[in-house]
């Protein structure tokens, strides 16, 4: 993956105002954005995907223009192909665990029924081992549960990039120990490039190619793991 992030975005609130000026470039499948929280990690992702809109600056993914200011290009999130994982998951409540996946192929206002069963939603049903829980609504899943159907539904649209928000960050330690594991085993099996926000560094250790630290909405490094680690 050939990723280059070169953004700025203000954000102006009644209590303060802060300004996002970040740069990179990285060619590694597996990329981290660490830092506190404040730092700018959540901004930066939303960027990427299309979510937020930057007032300057230039993103690009394989070459591909995603958002460019100077020339008025700014791709939709529908059209840049990339899954973003939300923290909270973003599950529908109303939509049970096969309804959940199935929502990314539909278009327009009608969700999947109950039992529709679709090859595509069985296969990632089976790869994720819920099957037993496939009619059960996200209310009644685990936190590991929960985040494996949001990686499906994520997954299933085949995208060309895996953004991650704080991924683990509502596991407890036994369970973000399975799921960092499960995350690198798949993302190694499918070859889809992702980045990954954080401020743990046992995330780092586990999926940081390349580690671009964030402060403050600035960069301060923007480095291979093992420059980090020998740091």
């Amino acid at each position: 993956m050939t990723l280059a992030v070169d953004i700025r975005k203000t954000l102006v609130t009644r209590e303060r105002q802060f300004t996002l000026e970040v740069s990179f470039e990285t060619h590694c499948q597996r990329v981290v954005l660490f830092g506190p929280s404040g730092a700018g990690k959540t901004l930066t992702l939303q960027a990427i995907a299309g979510l937020v809109q930057p007032d300057a600056g230039a993103i690009t993914l394989a070459g591909r223009a995603l958002f460019d200011a100077e020339h008025r290009i700014d791709v939709p999130a529908r059209e840049r192909g990339a899954a973003y994982l939300f923290q909270d998951y973003a599950l529908f409540a109303h939509l049970n665990v096969r309804q959940n996946i199935g929502f990314a192929l539909r278009r327009g206002w009608f969700n999947p029924r109950p039992n529709e069963a679709r090859a595509d939603v069985e296969y990632w049903i089976d790869a994720f081992e819920l099957r037993s829980v496939a009619g059960n609504y996200p209310w009644q899943l685990s936190g590991g549960q929960k985040q494996r159907v949001a990686l499906a539904r994520a997954l299933i649209a085949k995208p060309r990039m895996l953004l991650l928000d704080e991924p683990f960050a509502a596991l407890d330690a036994t369970m973000r120990e399975r799921m960092r594991r499960e995350l690198s085993e798949l993302q190694a099996r499918l070859e889809i490039p992702m980045v990954l926000i954080t401020h743990d560094a046992a995330d780092v250790a586990v999926f940081g190619d390349q580690v671009v630290q964030l402060n403050d909405g600035r960069v301060e490094a923007a480095l291979p793991l093992q420059t980090i680690l020998t740091r």
